[in-house]
């Protein structure tokens, strides 16, 4: 979706946006690595969930300024990062009391 908005975004939302939404594995799998230690791993799963936050904020200004125009698209994106944002809440929720 990033290589296909218009060329001035490519290296300002299309950027953030690639950087953001590849920083919410990126996050897992660092938490994970120290999941031996309860509040690294929460640290990293909080750190993920603010990318993933991060990421619908990009979406938002892209749709906003009508960059990327389609929006069943945009809407598909967005909901998905809302649900991934809240699943990963829950299960910080869930590491917290576990």
């Amino acid at each position: 979706m990033s290589l296909q908005l218009p060329k001035f975004e490519m290296f300002e939302e299309a950027n953030q946006i690639r950087r953001s939404s590849k920083a919410i594995s990126s996050a897992f799998v660092e938490g994970y690595g120290r999941k031996k230690y309860k509040a690294d791993l929460i640290r990293y799963l909080i750190i993920a969930q603010s990318e993933c936050d991060e990421t619908i904020v990009h979406l938002d200004f892209l749709f906003e300024t009508k960059s990327l125009s389609d929006e069943f698209f945009y809407q598909q994106l967005s909901s998905s990062y809302q649900l991934l944002s809240k699943q990963i809440n829950t299960f910080i929720q869930w590491v917290e009391k576990n």
